[in-house]
């Protein structure tokens, strides 16, 4: 009996397989397509996608009731209520206020209708009544309400010009709704890879047909084009080949116009395996791998013809979609643009306090940043620097900021929770998780240890964490560091609660403008021992105001407040506690409280936004965002924009890549180009 049975070219063990078979591959992604929305779940991103609008596009009502000056409510108790005249008018969703709220006044509003001008809050019909005095309707308010209650400001969510979501992202529920909140129709995405799949041998039959004796049913194919599309890849099944070597190089032949084919059977090198000679036939550089040190799965056949990878896997099911998974998977997600997504639960730190309403069960979104610290995490007010002291009107740190001392223990993660509301569209996009806080329990202290259901199947920690000041500077770097393939989680928390972030070992990079009175320095005089500073890039701040306001318009800085102030009608925008701009903006009105200091938005964005919608009619952020709304801009000064680094996370590689990038002249280049000035130290030499 002769021997019909050759040897395998040259086994060898897994490692230097996928070194030869990933050596000559374009690893790139197979170009891009624009796909409506409707076809985008389950997409990757190829563009960033920046928002064309506000969201919410105006200040709405989160309940039903009466849009008021807060203000005018101040003292009101069930014994005691307070009267507001009836406007006569009710807001409905999709119709906007004809008119606007005096000082003693309120109209009734409809949930998530437009808050007229004047009102700044919105009391609830549950803690009101209503009398009638001849033709005049009144008000009976029974509880007071603060600025902001029960409203959701223009912009809060998402902000015109923001970038909402980068390229790379995998579409999900929450990313399309996202879309669909800004209008986008179409998206551009990651084309899918295209993978052709023959199976081979003369025993293989198509479900559905019946069976002959000695034949088998074919389940490679419709595994293999299941285990494609899981992995981002769009497969077309070309059906099943004989074992004949002409028919065989036609299917062959036919199928490298995909990007890649698979086959399933005919690699063992018996007389009727005839696949690997078809193969080896079609032109370099041909087969790479025939033999792999595996169990299952030895009889792998690597090979690529011109720019076109052929896999022919082992006929046995459990050997072909192990092999499958080992070598092909990753390449048709890499091409695709696929990550890993989450999955489980975990326990984790909070870094502070939370209230929850006793007798409701509360879902509380959270995103999760790495501690690397070891021991005890010191408090923030351990670690805040003494210089400068703050006064009690400029005090930077809102009471849900300071922690108690932490114990981190065995635990790795600090969830911090998501507080855009209900009505957010991205927040839930963002978030790593959820907790649940019982109906029971009315707080949370700072430092418990929560439990975190993950919205996928595991956690992936970000390559780069960021937490701090929020700057469209810093969008352009992660944008940067996202196409050198590391991945960054961002959280804008303000310049105060970055750099206590950082001190406390929660994130990588914080992003700061803090100006020290007694110096005239940014940011570096706030800088601890254990902190590190990189220099980053200047700002222009100043006042923005609609164009042709005379309040505004050609004056000086001080002229322009004394008019502002001296206007009870003139609103103001502010900026939240605990940010750089808010405590230039204290600096400003020097003890003043403006008509709608109260009012306090979460960035730039959100100020432009409710200037350029006639909601405010002045208030601070930096140049770029001002002009890009369309608004007038009085400079008031230049700021630095730096970042902190905990210097146990110095030698983290992303880090580093982030610290490099700083450094590139096209970088610099870019960061001109939105008007600001690089920090000379970025210029020079090391």
């Amino acid at each position: 009996m002769r021997d019909w049975q050759q040897q395998f070219l040259q086994v060898v063990d897994r490692d230097e397989a996928e070194r030869r078979f990933r050596a000559v591959l374009d690893k790139r992604p197979r170009g891009e397509e624009r796909v409506l929305l409707g076809e985008a779940l389950g997409r990757v991103l190829s563009r960033d996608v920046t928002a064309p609008i506000d969201v919410p596009g105006f200040d709405r009502a989160n309940v039903d009731g009466f849009a008021v000056r807060a203000a005018d409510t101040f003292g009101a108790e069930e014994i005691k209520p307070v009267r507001l005249r009836w406007t006569g008018e009710t807001i409905v969703p999709g119709r906007q206020p004809r008119l606007s709220i005096e000082p003693g006044t309120a109209s009734a509003i409809a949930t998530g209708a437009m808050l007229p001008r004047g009102a700044d809050a919105v009391v609830m019909v549950e803690v009101t009544g209503f009398e009638q005095s001849g033709d005049t309707g009144w008000i009976i308010v029974r509880r007071a309400v603060t600025p902001g209650s029960n409203v959701t400001m223009a912009g809060t969510d998402i902000g015109q010009g923001e970038v909402v979501l980068r390229r790379g992202e995998m579409l999900t529920a929450r990313e399309t709704a996202v879309l669909a909140a800004l209008g986008i129709d179409q998206v551009w995405v990651v084309r899918r890879p295209r993978v052709a799949i023959l199976s081979t041998g003369d025993e293989l039959v198509a479900p559905g047909q019946q069976l002959q004796p000695g034949q088998i049913y074919d389940s490679n194919a419709t595994m293999l084009a299941d285990a494609v599309r899981e992995n981002g890849g769009e497969p077309t099944v070309l059906g099943i080949v004989p074992d004949d070597p002409t028919a065989l190089r036609h299917a062959l032949t036919k199928a490298l116009q995909w990007d890649l084919v698979l086959l399933s059977g005919g690699t063992s090198k018996g007389a009727g395996d005839l696949c690997y000679q078809v193969v080896a036939e079609l032109g370099p550089p041909g087969i790479l791998v025939h033999g792999v040190a595996l169990k299952p799965g030895k009889p792998l056949c690597l090979a690529v013809v011109g720019q076109t990878p052929i896999v022919i896997l082992p006929g046995f099911p459990t050997s072909a979609i192990f092999t499958f998974y080992e070598f092909v998977a990753p390449v048709i997600r890499e091409w695709a643009g696929f990550a890993l997504e989450p999955h489980g639960t975990l326990r984790a730190r909070l870094p502070l306090r939370m209230q929850s309403e006793r007798g409701r069960t509360e879902y509380v979104l959270v995103n999760l940043v790495e501690i690397t610290e070891t021991g005890f995490a010191r408090s923030v007010r351990q670690t805040l620097p003494t210089s400068p002291a703050p006064s009690e009107t400029t005090s930077p740190f809102p009471a849900d900021l300071i922690t108690a001392p932490m114990a981190t223990s065995s635990v790795r993660y600090t969830a911090y929770p998501i507080g855009k509301g209900s009505g957010s569209v991205t927040a839930f996009s963002r978030a790593d998780g959820f907790i649940v806080i019982p109906k029971d329990t009315e707080m949370l202290e700072a430092g418990e240890i929560v439990e975190v259901r993950l919205l996928g199947r595991e956690i992936r920690p970000a390559d780069l964490v960021v937490i701090g000041s929020h700057c469209v500077g810093l969008d352009y770097l992660l944008g940067r560091l996202q196409e050198q393939g590391w991945r960054s989680k961002t959280l804008a928390v303000g310049s105060m609660g970055g750099l206590a972030a950082a001190q406390r070992g929660e994130c990588d990079v914080a992003g700061i403008h803090l100006l020290d009175e007694k110096t005239g320095d940014y940011n570096r005089p706030f800088v601890t021992d254990d902190l590190a500073w990189l220099p980053g890039y200047g700002r222009l701040q100043g006042i923005a105001f609609r164009r042709g306001d005379p309040r505004f318009s050609g004056q000086a800085v001080a002229e322009a407040v004394r008019r502002a102030l001296a206007d009870p009608q003139c609103i103001l925008v502010n900026r939240n506690r605990g940010s750089g701009t808010r405590i230039l903006i204290d600096q400003l009105l020097q003890g003043a409280r403006p008509p709608g200091y109260m009012t306090e938005a979460r960035s730039h964005h959100a100020v432009a936004a409710a200037i350029a919608q006639g909601r405010a009619d002045w208030g601070v952020c930096i140049e770029h965002v001002a002009r890009e709304h369309g608004l007038d801009f009085l400079p008031v000064q230049h700021e630095w924009f730096d970042f902190v680094v905990p210097k146990s996370r110095l030698a983290r590689p992303a880090v580093q890549a982030f610290q490099q990038l700083l450094r590139q002249p096209e970088v610099h280049t870019a960061l001109r180009s939105f008007g600001f000035v690089v920090r000379p130290e970025l210029t020079e030499g090391p």
